[in-house]
């Protein structure tokens, strides 16, 4: 099993290892290239973000900056807006609805790291390096949510459908449909 099969079996893995630094590097360089357009060039948008991405529905736009692991791991729906300043952690996949509104600063998480100090490094220097140990959990958002501007969504969250998470929320656990939710830990609210 190679490291990009651990990490995607949500195993522990070496986050170093040179098959996933080949692909963390392509994202980064495919985010250098987006991150540089024209605001007014979609055309020019979407043809990197159709390299960078996993797969993109219609209708969609992503206001620069923007910043991911990989990319390839990311799966938008149709109707997605994405502000400003998010970082999508797509260590495993992320995967986001039709008609999702998602506000600056959002942050989305699918990697996490040994909660003992001295297991979160690979220990074998060989590279000449030490990187760290890491697992992930997909992150899955239904269609219709409102993601408000600088939540986080941490590994393993499934939010429903017609969900309102508000601002600065940080949602440890998965939301049901139907309601708005906020805090820290995000917790529902009510209804909607």
């Amino acid at each position: 099993m190679t490291e990009k099969d651990k990490m995607l079996a949500g195993e522990l893995y070496d986050c170093g290892d040179p098959e996933l630094m080949d692909l963390w590097n392509r994202g980064k360089n495919l985010l250098q290239k987006y991150n540089a357009l024209d605001y007014s060039d979609q055309a020019g948008q979407m043809v990197v973000l159709d390299e960078l991405l996993g797969a993109r529905g219609e209708h969609m736009q992503i206001t620069a900056p923007f910043y991911v692991d990989y990319g390839k791991f990311i799966f938008l729906g149709n109707n997605c807006e994405i502000n400003m300043n998010c970082v999508f952690l797509d260590c495993n996949r992320i995967t986001i609805g039709d008609n999702a509104l998602i506000g600056p600063g959002v942050h989305i998480y699918t990697v996490f790291h040994p909660m003992r100090a001295g297991e979160r490094f690979n220990k074998s220097l060989e590279r000449g390096a030490s990187f760290a140990l890491g697992r992930t959990a997909p992150v899955t958002i239904g269609n219709n949510v409102w993601l408000g501007g600088g939540s986080i969504i941490l590994p393993k969250v499934t939010i429903g459908d017609n969900v309102t998470i508000g601002a600065g929320s940080v949602v440890t656990k998965s939301i049901r449909s139907n309601v708005l939710a906020y805090g820290n830990p995000c917790r529902i609210i009510k209804e909607i």
